[in-house]
């Protein structure tokens, strides 16, 4: 565009041109504006206003390096003006020149300390250098200048969020909603910070809020069901996913999540049929391949597992529960190898919720000599898994190694007598020196344990030297003494599968055998039918640690028991034990087996397709009559 004649900007006043330059950038004509402000500099170049809005015109056209000069040359000439300088330092940010863009709002907010959108600014760019604390006081320095700074608040929040400071975050978030009651993300933002403080209940409403605020987005429904899954209210989840689906028919997550629902309510087929929905309107969706593969494993179709498992994982190789399930897959079916290099990546696993213990020593899975090294061996997951894998500890001490043993201190007195410990202690306890550390779950890996070559050295643990005697307490009688354990860890993921009420086991009661409760933490109503019973012995406020329960399985002619730690225990004494499974067991027990190769003394009762606990304990009647028609006590 031409510039007006010389003659011409006496009749202009500065002010005009330079108002008219402003109104022009606002409505977005840059020309018009740009030749407003080349006017005035025409005849003033060196006024410091027409230069910085020169600067604003050319950021808007895009030509960065141009504003910047133009924004400094407006410097040169007033260097009191804190808005010359917050614009040169949101510019140099943009350029990714961030010490220099610092520079620039400390001086604008050296000459106007109140000038809230510099302290904002000034958050980002330091958060941006990943000096995160330094934005989190500028962006709380705005709220103390502006209380109800929306900005800063979801800024803030956010940060913390990404910074696991769950707590922190749901506070900033709080202020958020406060600033802004009808702000849906708000909401949303706040329920996800709750749920990573395992605040489920909590984290519900405030998705359900944000459900109030926006009736018809899927999101906040489809929170509302995961944090209800959370909690196992899975048929309240399952309206929460049918909203989210009735919103949004064409969104995959809320099938998929509404599968996890299903699954857990053990309906099985119309799980698969939600993870085959999500995957035929998001193919790429790996999650939900994997919760396809883990459904058909608990329909007993393995192989079709395997081709799911497989699928999420070439679309997401890291998929760290893809892995494990995959691992549990793969043990269950007997492929051992395979099996135990998936299970490492249980440490990644969401579902499992392991942490790595974070040593300086090196780990060791069998990869190099180990004699005249002190070995740190510790369980990592539940007592059971440690009774099963310490029988490796001797084949360490074989190989020379000096064998510290971290253990649950109720296991501390059992296992740390058992040959190849040289130290045991209790976890919490001070650990000694040790060079390199391997998880007791991991053993089976490091010996590269095959089906074949589980380790046959059962029994392998002993009852202590000083353990109570038990024998006035079981009193005299020569019949059948029998333990008794049928319920698990509550918390379990897989205790709705694998504990049954003790009244299930009524039909057993009348076979003639003395029954004695192994049981540990006995629910409520199993408490009250076990005080009805006279014919039942119960041992619970008498077993403070598992030397105590073995020294009583000693005594004791057989164990019943569902998969708990218990019949590991009886297994690994060699004592008879006969183990009530799902339809779809634990891998370690392998598929369509009545016999354990971990334990020769176990047999194994298995649930049908039909997933009922009243023909297994019919099986099992049948069996301990058997039994006792045979059985002698010895003196």
């Amino acid at each position: 565009m031409a510039l007006a004649p010389a003659g011409s900007i006496a009749q202009e006043s500065a002010e005009a041109l330079l108002a008219a330059a402003l109104e022009h950038l606002r409505a977005r004509r840059l020309d018009q504006a740009e030749d407003a402000c080349k006017r005035l500099l025409a005849s003033d170049p060196l006024h410091a206003d027409a230069l910085h809005l020169r600067g604003l015109i050319s950021a808007q056209a895009g030509q960065l390096d141009h504003a910047i000069d133009f924004i400094a040359q407006a410097i040169r000439v007033e260097q009191t003006n804190p808005d010359y300088f917050f614009n040169l330092g949101r510019l140099l940010a943009h350029r990714a020149r961030f010490d220099e863009a610092l520079t620039s709002f400390d001086i604008a907010l050296k000459l106007r300390p109140d000038f809230v959108a510099a302290w904002l600014a000034l958050g980002e760019v330091l958060q941006k250098q990943q000096r995160f604390q330094g934005a989190l006081l500028a962006w709380d320095h705005v709220l103390k200048l502006d209380p109800r700074n929306a900005e800063a608040a979801e800024k803030g929040g956010r940060l913390l969020l990404d910074l696991k400071r769950f707590e922190e975050a749901a506070a900033f978030f709080g202020r958020l909603i406060e600033i802004d009651p009808g702000r849906y993300e708000a909401r949303n933002l706040l329920g996800g910070a709750l749920a990573s403080l395992g605040r489920f209940e909590d984290a519900a409403d405030a998705f359900r809020a944000a459900a109030r605020i926006l009736p018809d987005a899927p999101a906040a429904y489809n929170n509302v069901g995961i944090m209800l899954t959370d909690l196992r209210r899975h048929d309240e989840a399952l309206a929460a996913f049918g909203r989210a689906i009735a919103a949004a028919p064409d969104l995959a997550e809320p099938y998929n999540n509404r599968g996890n629902a299903l699954k857990a309510l053990n309906r099985f087929a119309d799980a698969l049929s939600d993870y085959e929905r999500a995957i035929a309107l998001k193919p790429a969706y790996a999650e939900a391949h994997g919760n396809r593969g883990a459904c058909l494993d608990e329909l007993a179709r393995p192989d079709e597992a395997v081709y799911s498992f497989r699928a999420a994982l070439a679309l997401q190789p890291d998929h760290a529960d893809a892995h494990w399930n995959l691992a549990v897959n793969r043990l269950r079916a007997g492929d051992f190898r395979a099996g135990w290099r998936e299970a490492e990546w249980r440490w990644k696993s969401a579902g499992l919720g392991l942490k790595p213990r974070g040593f300086d020593q090196p780990s060791w899975l069998g990869d190099q000599p180990i004699a005249g090294k002190v070995l740190l061996v510790y369980n990592e997951q539940g007592l059971g898994d440690a009774i099963q894998f310490c029988r490796y500890i001797p084949l360490l001490a074989a190989r020379g190694a000096k064998v510290v043993l971290e253990i649950s201190r109720p296991l501390q007195q059992l296992l740390g007598g058992m040959g190849g410990v040289a130290q045991c202690v209790a976890k919490g306890e001070a650990l000694r020196a040790f060079d390199l550390h391997c998880p007791l779950t991991s053993l089976p890996l490091a010996f590269d344990t095959a089906l074949e070559t589980i380790p046959s050295n059962v029994p392998y643990l002993a009852v202590p030297s000083g353990a109570r005697d038990w024998t006035a307490w079981l009193g005299a009688g020569s019949g059948l003494r029998i333990g008794l354990v049928w319920s698990g860890n509550p918390n379990h993921i897989n205790d709705h599968n694998r504990s049954i009420a003790l009244r299930t086991l009524a039909p057993l009661f009348d076979i003639g055998a003395q029954f004695v409760s192994l049981q540990k933490d006995a629910r409520e109503a199993d408490q009250a039918l076990l005080r009805g019973r006279s014919d039942i012995l119960d041992a619970a406020s008498l077993l403070e640690t598992f030397t105590d329960t073995a020294a009583l399985v000693a005594q004791l002619d057989l164990v019943v028991s569902v998969d708990t730690s218990v019949a590991h225990l009886a297994g690994a004494l060699g004592k008879p034990v006969f183990i009530l499974l799902p339809h779809v067991a634990d891998c370690r027990w392998l598929t369509g087996r009545a016999d354990s190769p971990w334990y020769p003394s176990a047999r194994l009762f298995r649930q049908s397709e039909t997933r009922d606990w009243a023909p297994v304990v019919l099986e099992l009647r049948e069996a301990l009559q058997r039994v006792g028609t045979s059985f002698q006590r010895s003196e």
